[in-house]
Order: C-alpha cells, then structure tokens, then sequence
C-alpha cells in the first residue's frame, strides 16, 4: 500500500481535471501554475509508482513519450483517442475480449494480458477539418 503524500494526492487532482493523457512534463507545469512547488523527478516517481498500482493509466506514444490518465473505470477497459486534440473515451469491449480469449484458447495460450486503444479522430476535430478543408 502506498502512502498517500501531499505530491502524489496534487498529481491526481492535476490529472483529475484532464480527460486526455498527460506526459510527467505537462503534468509538472499544470502543477507549478496550480501553484505546487514540486520536483520534476518526483512527478516521475510518483508517476510511476501510480502507474505500477493501476491507479493510473499508461499510453506510450508514436513519439514514445509516456503519457498518464486517471481513469474514471476501475476495471479493465480500453481507450478510444483523437489524434489531434488528444480527447480519450474510456470503453468496454466484451464482444472482443471473448474473441480474444477464444483465439488465445485455440493457440494453446493462457495467463492473456493486453491492452487496447484505438486512434482516430473525434467529432469535433473532424468537423474542424473539414471546416478548413471548405475555405
């Protein structure tokens, strides 16, 4: 169990107020312009050790930059992304994990880990896009 310190409970309510992924570096400037006088190298380790805790969400980018999400789904679950603006939608697949227990089962694969997120574009970077594309 960890203790619950005054960085790490600032860390979360940085990242309560986000709904997209953040990398340690914009979490650590969020924090010093809430006013938080906090160590770049300890939003790293706590970041971590949230991470390891499942208390956050992890998501390495094409850039492979780590990015941190507070979750509101306590289970299992994936997330749908835009590639733009970053929003992320937390979602549940049952249809899919069964198929995906069924082939792992199939190939003689047991003890399945994974982890799911689907890039695209929301609604509203797509109507921006488009908005562009018209003038």
């Amino acid at each position: 169990m960890q203790r619950n310190t005054r960085q790490r409970s600032a860390i979360l309510e940085a990242l309560s107020r986000q709904d997209d992924f953040r990398s340690a570096q914009q979490i650590h400037e969020q924090m010093r312009a809430d006013g938080e006088t906090v160590g770049l190298a300890t939003v790293y380790r706590n970041l971590q050790a949230l991470a390891q805790s499942d208390r956050l969400d992890v998501l390495v980018g094409d850039d492979g930059e780590t990015r941190y999400r507070q979750c509101e789904a306590t289970g299992h679950h994936h997330h749908l992304v835009c590639r733009e603006c970053g929003r992320t939608v937390e979602f549940l697949a049952p249809e899919l994990e069964a198929a995906m227990s069924r082939i792992a089962r199939e190939q003689g694969y047991t003890d399945l880990d994974h982890t799911l997120e689907v890039f695209g574009l929301c609604t509203g970077c797509e109507a921006a896009r488009e908005q562009a594309s018209a003038r």
